[in-house]
């Protein structure tokens, strides 16, 4: 970094990435920094500068790199390493400033002396919350919502006609004949968490997957205009059910609100979705499958004029971005639902194909591409496809 880029970011102030502090009474409250940045998105933070911006320097640049060092090695768990730069802000002046880069960690939640998690709030920091912990867990991959057991969902939950089904179709068995139990079966397929369901085994095979979360839903709206804050709109439904019913209304509420061109088609033909089917699936599938389950908030579908709009709940998991799932990087969220969406006639083909697929079939279609939009404030995934 270059003095003038120094001050730059000085000049600009803190925020939820940037963070000044004139300095550090104790190793402890370092520790406590570093480890609420690595919880959050990285950042930088850059020691002997004042919270109004002024520089002030640090007296003693040997003392604050040991702390560092030993801060990152042993107060932080798991250890981390950072990079660190010190700075002359002035050539007339001896003050020094070090600037700690600090990554988007990989293996969140990072704990403080074993029990302390913090986490940034713009530019302050807090304890994490239970259900903040489980989402750094989530993101680091220690933990998936698909396969937590629900306190309310008993195997009296289960359809179990539609499980028998299930699995006398994908193992040509029928499980009466099993020299085991049904509670065994599910447990191994990770739907069961005795003696509770899981969140799959809900979402998959429970009788009424609503009732017991009913945010688990699909919410689609076709607005009159292209403002979502419009009052009138030309069809509404909340679908629910189960996840293949889910997908199975939603394909069925865009096709019955998407216009049919007929091309260079006979006039009998059905004509051609303005929207490639394909690319709706992709997309419908993906807000299904790799949404994040600990939100409790509905996948949501909006038809405007100008475009559709389809919204799933959370942030591209651990260190994913727009750039890497257009390249075609798979991320893994819910691999159990992930595990049985093929099984169960939802057309999940995998292997990251998917945003690719959605912009090969919309390229063949001469229309033009889909946006893709982490919006991390709002913790939302948007697909955006153009209908003009």
């Amino acid at each position: 970094m270059t003095t003038s880029e120094l001050h730059e970011i000085i000049s600009r102030g803190e925020d939820s990435k940037t963070q000044f502090k004139r300095q550090f009474d104790s190793i402890d409250a370092l520790a406590t920094e570093i480890a609420a940045m690595l919880n959050s998105e990285g950042g930088l933070l850059i020691v002997g500068v004042s919270d109004s911006g002024e520089v002030c320097g640090v007296a003693d640049i040997r003392q604050l790199n040991q702390w560092i060092s030993n801060a990152c090695s042993q107060k932080i768990e798991p250890p981390v390493s950072v990079m660190t730069e010190n700075l002359r802000v002035d050539d007339k002046d001896d003050k020094l400033v070090v600037v700690i880069n600090i990554p988007l960690g990989a293996n969140k939640p990072y704990a403080v002396n074993k029990t302390a998690f913090w986490v940034k709030v713009g530019t302050d920091k807090r304890r994490a919350t239970r259900e903040e912990l489980r989402r750094l867990m989530q993101a680091s991959g220690t933990l998936y919502a698909d396969e937590m057991p629900l306190t309310h969902a008993s195997l009296d939950e289960l359809d179990l006609l539609r499980f028998r089904d299930f699995y006398r179709q994908q193992y040509d068995q029928e499980i009466d004949q099993l020299n085991t139990s049904t509670e065994r079966i599910l447990s191994n397929l990770k739907l069961l968490k005795s003696p509770h369901l899981t969140l799959a085994g809900l979402l998959l095979f429970g009788k009424e997957p609503q009732r017991i979360r009913p945010q688990l839903m699909v919410k689609a709206v076709t607005f009159i205009g292209n403002r979502l804050e419009g009052t009138e709109y030309l069809d509404s439904e909340d679908i629910g059910s189960t996840l293949a019913e889910q997908f199975k209304g939603t394909m069925g509420f865009l096709k019955r609100n998407l216009r049919k061109q007929q091309n260079d088609q006979n006039f009998n033909f059905p004509g051609i979705l303005e929207i490639p089917e394909i690319a709706l699936e992709e997309a419908v599938v993906n807000a299904l499958v790799h949404r994040d389950y600990l939100i409790s908030s509905s996948v949501r579908v909006f038809v405007f004029d100008n475009r559709i709009e389809i919204i799933s709940p959370g942030k591209l998991p651990n260190t994913a971005t727009v750039e890497s799932i257009r390249a075609g990087i798979q991320i893994m969220r819910n691999p159990v639902l992930i595990s049985f969406v093929p099984k169960i006639g939802i057309p999940y083909r995998g292997l990251g194909s998917g945003v690719p697929r959605m912009i090969k079939e919309c390229r063949k279609a001469n229309l033009p591409e889909p946006q893709f939009i982490e919006d991390k404030a709002a913790e939302t995934f948007t697909v955006v496809f153009d209908r003009r």
